[in-house]
């Protein structure tokens, strides 16, 4: 009886929007706070950060109660985020029953690199559809520098092999830190041109209690466009229905791949803001640049907790999402930013 009373309630071609009539059909999962590489911005003051133990974290039953009952109320595509998701033992397996999920239309990965060469055609075949790579310099020194780890040639690898494997647009992701990267800023721009790699150039965010970020390192995307205008005109690309947050152009008429802009402080996009975060601790999290969080942890590990009581959960942080953040007010303020730890959040 429950199952067939949520059959009803909640039908096949569910729409989930919250309070500000915005679409919620987007799930991204932090698989784990573990990671192989120790980049600056996430740990700021080269030490050592406590690990969740393995209890804290879901397991992949948990975490596939929980895609299954966000499907079931009409969210459609997910991303898997770390940490760095690929050095939780079993993902492979994981993605391969993620990919069986009826309803679950576009499951994308977000990945440094290290281990994909070794894991690109895995998650291909498992039902991967879409995979982004963090990638902040195309220097190998500096890479060694920002990320603590010699292994530049190993993630281009990975990239190469992510393009062979079939993956179609490789996406990179650079966080783009003034004094730090900020001179390759063209050299990126020129990789979108003459390759059909999707290159997105993200604002720093003040995220971590021990945040590198302030004002000196933050670079606006219109100081970036400034910085790369002498390549030529950006040339708008109109948005899909499944776009994300970036706003994408290409550098020439003849550019091979594109260029994107994400800019969550100087051009936020809640207005169209359609995900929900769960960290790698199991707390839902309505908005990035929010603290608010909700233990769906609890829930799932109450005694015969039912697969309504999750939908309820995943209903009531969906209500209780803001209309928008205060990043820009606050960082005016001197208030700071938010105080969740990325490798947990996801990113």
């Amino acid at each position: 009886m429950p199952a067939r009373k949520s059959a009803e309630r909640f039908p096949e071609h569910t729409v989930l929007t919250d309070l500000f009539s915005r679409t919620i059909s987007y799930l991204r999962l932090s698989l784990t706070d573990r990671c192989n590489l120790r980049c600056i911005y996430c740990r700021p003051d080269g030490g050592e950060q406590e690990k969740l133990g393995h209890a804290d974290m879901l397991t992949y039953e948990e975490l596939l109660r929980v895609v299954r009952a966000a499907v079931s109320l009409g969210m459609n595509k997910l991303r898997l985020t770390g940490g760095e998701p690929l050095v939780r033992k079993g993902i492979m397996d994981f993605a391969r029953q993620l990919g069986e999920i009826k309803g679950l239309r576009d499951i994308r990965i977000t990945t440094n690199g290290v281990l994909l060469e070794q894991y690109a055609e895995g998650l291909r075949a498992a039902g991967i559809n879409k995979i982004n790579i963090s990638l902040d310099t195309l220097k190998p020194e500096r890479f060694a520098q920002i990320t603590g780890a010699d292994c530049f040639q190993q993630v281009w690898r990975g990239i190469e092999q992510a393009r062979a494997a079939g993956f179609s647009p490789v996406k990179l992701n650079m966080v783009v830190m003034r004094g730090v990267n900020d001179d390759e800023l063209a050299d990126f721009a020129c990789l979108s041109r003459d390759t059909n790699l999707h290159v997105r150039f993200i604002e720093f965010m003040p995220i971590g209690s021990r945040s590198r970020w302030n004002r000196d390192t933050y670079l606006c995307s219109d100081q970036i466009k400034q910085r790369i205008s002498h390549l030529g005109k950006l040339i708008p690309v109109p948005r899909s229905e499944t776009d994300g947050p970036a706003s994408m152009f290409r550098v020439g008429s003849d550019a091979k791949g594109k260029l994107g802009f994400i800019s969550p402080i100087s051009h936020h996009f809640c207005d169209r803001c359609n995900r929900l975060r769960l960290t790698s601790e199991g707390r839902l999290r309505a908005c990035l640049l929010h603290d608010a969080e909700t233990d769906l942890r609890a829930v799932l590990r109450q005694d015969g907790c039912t697969d309504e009581e999750i939908r309820e959960t995943l209903l009531a942080v969906v209500r209780s999402k803001p209309q928008g953040h205060r990043m820009e007010e606050r960082l005016r303020e001197q208030e700071g930013g938010c105080h969740g730890r990325m490798s947990r959040i996801g990113g």
